[in-house]
């Protein structure tokens, strides 16, 4: 478990704190997201939760325990923060292996997680040879090496292709579904909407939200209403009638208005639908309860 506690951090005293009196609580077998717009105060929390920065007050710790007070750390907490933090001369398997042993971690681990996260195959290439997609499954290694009940990662999926997002979404799910607390921080709300079970929301370095995903998403005045199949003429039915709409993937999204008056619309220009859903948008939510909060447009 991760315990935030009036969590405050002053780069500049004359400045805004980065971290304003944070509190929260992630909790094991659950995957929580972490949001906020750019400049939020996110990477600064992570770096705080690890030790990485000193906080100017307040509290963060992981099992009751600042993480400095861990012996070995990578046995209790794993983390990837900044896929590039690698020396890029080095092999994949010597990164790992010197991890391994400065955390009395066997140094077979370093070939099981390399397998585990698909780069087997290139263990003795030269980091500085990887693509992004490749480091980020490189750091992603390095945070299940001890094999920790706490995971952090700081934009895990950016530079994964369609394959590897799906592996990590599912690898996030699996890791959670095992008892352990992991902690995600990202950007794209649809993998949150598919991912996360919690979110905590911060902007200007305070706390927004610390709920489920679905009550978070319910908390938008925007609701969303998902119409299948993507009729071109009943999108220009309900353009017509006030209705916001846009396409997605064969499917309409539509705002403005209700799964009743959609049903009424279609039914008035005999067209058959496959799918009427109403839905609350994660998206819509985040953007409408962090407007205040946004530095940079």
């Amino acid at each position: 478990m991760i315990e935030v506690d009036e969590l405050t951090k002053h780069y500049d005293r004359r400045a805004r704190p980065a971290v304003d009196r944070l509190g929260f609580v992630v909790k094991p077998g659950r995957v929580t997201g972490f949001l906020g717009p750019n400049g939020a105060g996110k990477s600064t929390t992570l770096r705080l939760i690890l030790g990485l920065n000193e906080p100017t007050s307040g509290t963060a710790t992981v099992g009751g325990l600042r993480f400095r007070e861990l012996p070995r750390g990578l046995r209790h907490v794993g983390a990837l923060l900044d896929a590039h933090d690698v020396h890029g001369g080095r092999t994949a398997e010597a990164h790992l292996a010197a991890l391994a042993r400065t955390n009395g971690i066997p140094r077979r681990r370093a070939a099981e997680v390399l397998e585990e996260v698909g780069l087997a195959g290139a263990a003795r290439r030269r980091i500085g040879g990887y693509s992004l997609g490749m480091k980020q499954r490189l750091g992603i290694a390095a945070a299940l090496l001890g094999d920790p009940p706490v995971l952090l990662f700081d934009e895990p999926v950016n530079g994964l292709d369609p394959e590897g997002v799906l592996w990590a979404r599912g690898l996030f799910r699996r890791l959670a579904a095992e008892g352990r607390t992991v902690f995600v921080s990202s950007h794209l709300m649809s993998e949150m909407e598919h991912t996360a079970d919690d979110l905590v929301v911060i902007g200007r370095g305070r706390l927004i939200a610390a709920e489920s995903v679905a009550e978070f998403a319910a908390r938008g005045t925007r609701r969303s209403v998902t119409v299948r199949p993507a009729a071109p003429g009943l999108a220009d039915v309900l353009r017509a009638d006030g209705a916001t709409v846009r396409e997605e993937e064969g499917r309409l999204v539509v705002t403005g208005t209700d799964a009743g008056r959609i049903g009424l619309l279609a039914h008035r220009h005999g067209v058959p639908l496959a799918e009427l859903t109403p839905r609350a948008s994660l998206e819509e939510a985040f953007m409408e309860l962090t407007a205040d909060s946004v530095e940079y447009r």
